[in-house]
């Protein structure tokens, strides 16, 4: 039955946005609304408008007889800002700070909307690079890996600091943490990665990088390569850090254990990225 063009285009934009990088053909469209390709062009214009006005994404045009349409996720610079500038304050609240300096992150990484914020921020780093696999260690950092995952719509597998029947094989190193200067483990699944992949590794927060470099020594176990890392939240280190390029979007600079309080700002990923998101925006 042939759909009328409103019709047309809030189920193509749907069909869109659950379908990030994923290469959609014309003639799908077409014979999806029994509709000629010309019109299906017209509809398809409108929605790339849109998108780019309210910098909701990119909607790239592949020719030929194999193209087609492709969506790519992306975050505003001024939708970035604000939504950093956020979750700053969040983390300035009182009473986020634990025993032992550690942050209390639970309320706002099992809030949906603050995750798909952080999935599609992160995702807008990597939008033009190859990346076949998001990483992250259990527990804390899933949440993150599945909302990236899902914008950039690849796989996310999970390193594990103790064995899991249900994981099979695993392939394991050791690692020292920076913060407590101990030798730990991690293991991930044989199955996880193919040789070759690309891997960004993501997690919540970071201070002395020694977890992130334990999951880059793992990376390189399995012959793959690291596209990136980035993490929702950076601390104060005093000593030097195992990794030096990441990106954090929010960084405690401040924390006051007697008064029990922390103070938190923009981290690096505005300042790493503001030719990407300036050139986005034109």
């Amino acid at each position: 039955m042939k759909v009328r063009r409103s019709d047309r285009l809030i189920d193509m934009t749907r069909y869109l946005l659950e379908r990030p990088h994923t290469l959609v053909p014309l003639t799908f469209f077409s014979k999806r609304y029994e509709s000629a390709k010309s019109s299906i062009s017209e509809d398809l214009a409108i929605v790339r408008r849109t998108f780019a006005q309210r910098q909701t994404g990119i909607l790239e045009t592949v020719p030929g007889a194999a193209g087609g349409v492709r969506y790519i996720p992306i975050m505003g610079q001024v939708e970035a800002n604000d939504f950093i500038a956020e979750m700053a304050g969040r983390l300035s609240e009182t009473d986020r700070l634990l025993p032992g300096g550690y942050v209390y992150l639970s309320d706002l990484l099992g809030t949906p909307e603050v995750l798909r914020q952080i999935g599609r921020l992160i995702a807008t780093q990597y939008l033009d690079q190859k990346v076949d696999a998001v990483m992250t260690v259990a527990t804390k950092g899933i949440p993150i890996a599945q909302s990236v995952s899902q914008y950039l719509n690849v796989p996310f597998v999970i390193v594990r600091r103790d064995s899991k029947i249900t994981e099979g094989s695993t392939v394991s190193v050791n690692y020292v943490s920076a913060s407590s200067a101990r030798i730990e483990k991690m293991e991930l699944s044989k199955r996880s990665l193919a040789a070759g992949s690309g891997v960004l590794i993501v997690d919540d927060f970071m201070k002395g990088g020694g977890t992130v470099n334990g999951m880059r020594s793992l990376i390189a176990e399995f012959d793959a390569k690291l596209v990136g890392i980035s993490v929702f939240a950076e601390g104060n280190f005093s000593g030097d850090r195992m990794v030096s390029d990441y990106t954090s979007l929010i960084r405690v600079d401040e924390v006051d254990t007697k008064a029990n309080t922390l103070h938190a700002v923009a981290g690096n990923y505005m300042d790493k990225n503001a030719a990407r998101l300036e050139e986005l925006a034109k």
